[in-house]
């Protein structure tokens, strides 16, 4: 079956798996495969004021609806593209006193949709809402609860001149909305900051090593390729960080999506032995010496999660330097352990301008991070694009350069060439490329000219270190 727009991917029964996606033709690593816009979609709680309401890009001031004064947007033509999805939200907001909170917002947006349109096939989808999952009879009893409050809190907002749904319908809504809303990132793709529903999307299976993977580009949602597919082939997309062991990412799947992870990687725990590599040598430590140094690892993130949340980010530094020092004789450089620390040294010392020693962390979690991932993982080109930043700022131009140019080859296949972020790389590759040939004609003279234009110019700030991870692929309660 396909409709608008979705003629080159087929919605099949994947064995053991429920539905899967397949594609109809032949794709290279990053073509688009299919672009969706959200069924519905909303804005967190915590950024209603600073974040667009209908293209979710972040701006310095936004223009808020005049009647609900909850609503905020870009410009009147974004105002204007939203009041189809807006008009009912917002004298419902007014009506209630407040706006709710993000997960009873989404479920109102997708039942007035549906009392527009009807619950059967929308344009453009392969499959209907009524049809998606929801899994609430794999619910614990916190979710069970939760379900209950979120039904209750929207069962007061929903207005009583709308059509009227079933409890059971109403909770098979929240259960689509835990199991497929979608996470939706600002511009840069650097922060999460809204929840969508997406149908087609919903369809593809999850694999730790997959052939597709997804990015939010201007308001829809761009299924990608990343490696070759050919025709009958299944899509599948990762909903975790590969960067954990097998174990790991399995308890995980299980708990936020209630399946078994039977993919290769998974099977076979590819990649497990080196995340968690041990110095080779003549001195080798023993195996009680590994449990133990891994025991202060897992101790030292937790005082670091601590430190960060207070804002001491010379603390996190002498954190992180004390466990390197532990770590360094014992693991190996592709040990998770030792990435995860490398990588929060590498981003705090950058934010305090301590680029020299930043760079040098750096390069060794991109290292190691270049023998772990899939070669095409966004996760990875963006660290390779903190990492040539950071050389970059350091004075270290051939090593930056050389980053920069890297990250912006697995950006331009994982996000595309007209993704802000791939904009904003391909400035960057410019200009270092430029200075690169200035450092390589006369070294004396690059220094000296890089000194004066720091004199004049403070150097760019990094950003504040977030204790997020990066978005990940669906929006889940941890």
């Amino acid at each position: 079956m396909t409709r608008g727009g979705m003629e080159s991917v087929e919605v099949f029964t994947a064995e053991g798996k429920g539905r899967g996606l397949k594609a109809q033709k032949e794709f290279l690593p990053g073509d688009v495969i299919f672009a969706e816009p959200a069924y519905a979609a909303v804005v967190f709680d915590s950024l209603t004021h600073v974040i667009c309401h209908t293209c979710f890009k972040r701006q310095e001031r936004l223009h808020r609806c005049g009647q609900c004064k909850f609503a905020y947007y870009c410009d009147r033509t974004c105002q204007r593209a939203a009041w189809l999805n807006h008009k009912n939200e917002c004298s419902a907001i007014k009506r209630h006193g407040k706006a709710p909170s993000e997960n009873i917002r989404l479920a109102a947006r997708i039942l007035w949709k549906m009392e527009r349109e009807g619950s059967g096939l929308s344009e453009g989808c392969l499959v209907a809402i009524d049809d998606l999952q929801n899994h609430v009879d794999s619910f614990g009893e916190e979710e069970k609860k939760e379900l209950r409050a979120d039904v209750e809190s929207f069962l007061e907002f929903w207005p009583p001149h709308c059509q009227q749904f079933g409890m059971q319908f109403i909770s098979h809504i929240f259960g689509v909305i835990s199991c497929n809303g979608f996470t939706l990132s600002d511009q840069r793709g650097l922060q999460a900051v809204g929840v969508g529903i997406f149908p087609n999307l919903c369809q593809a299976n999850h694999d730790c090593w997959p052939n597709c993977t997804v990015v939010f580009n201007n308001g829809k949602i761009e299924l990608r390729a990343l490696s070759k597919i050919s025709p009958g082939d299944e899509l599948t997309v990762s909903y975790v960080d590969f960067l954990s062991l097998s174990e790991e990412r399995r308890k995980q799947l299980k708990k936020q999506y209630y399946f078994d992870c039977t993919c290769e990687h998974c099977k076979k725990q590819l990649k497990d032995d080196l995340m968690l590599a041990v110095k080779a040598g003549e001195s080798k430590p023993s195996a009680d010496t590994v449990k133990e140094v891994i025991q202060l690892s897992k101790d030292t993130l937790e005082k670091i999660n601590k430190a960060r949340m207070e804002g001491n980010y010379h603390e996190v530094v002498k954190l992180c330097r004390d466990c390197l020092k532990k770590q360094e004789p014992v693991l190996g450089d592709t040990n998770i352990y030792l990435l995860r620390i490398l990588s929060i040294a590498s981003e705090v010392l950058s934010y305090l301008q301590m680029f020299e020693e930043a760079a040098d962390y750096a390069k060794r979690m991109v290292d190691g991070y270049l023998k772990i991932y899939h070669p095409n993982n966004a996760q990875l080109g963006m660290a390779v694009m903190r990492a040539g930043v950071t050389h970059w700022h350091a004075g270290l131009i051939e090593a930056g350069h050389g980053l920069i140019c890297k990250a912006y080859a697995i950006l331009l296949i994982t996000h595309g060439p007209s993704h802000p972020i791939t904009k904003d790389l391909e400035v960057m590759r410019v200009q270092t490329e430029m200075e690169l040939r200035m450092f390589q004609q006369n070294e004396f003279m690059y220094y000296k000219m890089r000194e004066a234009a720091l004199k004049n110019q403070k150097i760019q700030v990094m950003p504040e270190p977030s204790n997020e991870n990066a978005p990940s692929l669906f929006h889940k309660k941890e």
